[in-house]
């Protein structure tokens, strides 16, 4: 519904292949568990202004390191995420389809403010409306479009006087990781776009908040495989896309865009955006698909530049831009 196919198809071709190394062996998925659990406690609490360092909150949750110069509270921000996530994975561990209720949301509020905010701890304004809601529509939706729209009703109703983005994040994962995915963590380095989506679906459109979302399940699951097949052919090795850019016939910055608008199966590790050939080519693929007769490349270069030339005589453009390659042009 909110969700493009494609998007459906990679969601859904990636856990099947995350499927088949499951039951995932102990000492990896505690590898990985303790992975994600030090990424989704800094990044969720940094997008709230928390001023530690990923390496800091490593050091705190798995050492319990007191970091010179940083506030007690960012401390408590740390332990208390960490719980809550402990929480989290007992919840799915016991292979139980959880029931989203007000008592589960306030016993994940406390987790996440107990130590920092322990008067408001758990208090909370109406939420039946939500709970009603996620009962009528939770088979009707694809789960990681149900997840974002409850995060964004969540927010809206902003049931707690704090910590409500803290807890809509793990309150999404329940939906996302009760359907078979990993846990999905919203990066720090995307908050900008992050609040730019949560905007939009005030005004009802979904979709681009959907996207995103849906990006980082896709991307915990690239970073699962990662974990599990640390040997990958060169085609389905992923590298930065300045690298991808010299191998392929788009520059860097455009295989961004395509990264961001979902169209490049991509992911990111802190601000770099990573893809492989394999994904170039899939998109390349689908681009020659939807383009139903090819002219002859000097036909094509003729058609860029005549409608170049057309729209600096029109005055639709101040000046003629040859920056991009013809490649990109024929298929932006």
């Amino acid at each position: 519904m909110f969700l493009s196919d494609k998007t459906k198809q990679n969601l859904e071709q990636k856990l099947k292949e995350l499927n088949s190394h499951r039951p995932i062996p102990n000492s990896i998925l505690l590898k990985i568990r303790q992975h994600f659990q030090i990424e989704m406690t800094y990044n969720s609490n940094a997008i709230e202004g928390n001023t530690l360092t990923l390496k800091e909150t490593a050091w705190i949750i798995q050492e319990g390191i007191t970091i010179k110069g940083k506030a007690l509270k960012d401390h408590l921000e740390a332990k208390n995420q960490k719980e809550a996530l402990d929480f989290l994975y007992e919840l799915i561990d016991s292979e139980k389809q959880n029931t989203i209720s007000e008592r589960l949301i306030r016993e994940i509020h406390h987790l996440i403010v107990k130590e920092t905010d322990s008067d408001i701890a758990g208090k909370y304004r109406e939420m039946q409306n939500l709970i009603k809601w996620i009962k009528a529509n939770k088979n009707k939706l694809h789960p990681v479009e149900l997840a974002t729209i409850v995060h964004h009703k969540f927010t809206y109703i902003h049931p707690f006087w704090d910590g409500n983005g803290r807890v809509s994040r793990i309150i999404i994962n329940i939906f996302i990781m009760q359907a078979g995915f990993p846990l999905a963590i919203i990066l720090k380095n995307d908050r900008k776009r992050y609040y730019r989506v949560l905007s939009e679906a005030d005004k009802s459109n979904y979709s681009p908040f959907c996207e995103f979302v849906a990006q980082s399940v896709i991307r915990s699951m690239n970073l699962y495989l990662k974990f599990l097949k640390p040997k990958q052919r060169k085609a389905d090795r992923y590298i930065s896309l300045e690298e991808l850019a010299k191998e392929g016939p788009y520059s860097a910055n455009y295989l961004r865009k395509l990264a961001t608008q979902g169209k490049l199966e991509a992911f990111k590790e802190g601000r770099n955006w990573l893809s492989s050939q394999r994904a170039l080519e899939e998109y390349i693929d689908s681009v020659r698909k939807k383009t139903p007769k090819a002219l002859p490349v000097s036909k094509k270069i003729e058609t860029v530049v005549n409608k170049g030339i057309s729209d600096y005589k029109e005055g639709k453009t101040k000046k003629l831009d040859f920056s991009k390659s013809i490649h990109e042009q024929l298929t932006a």
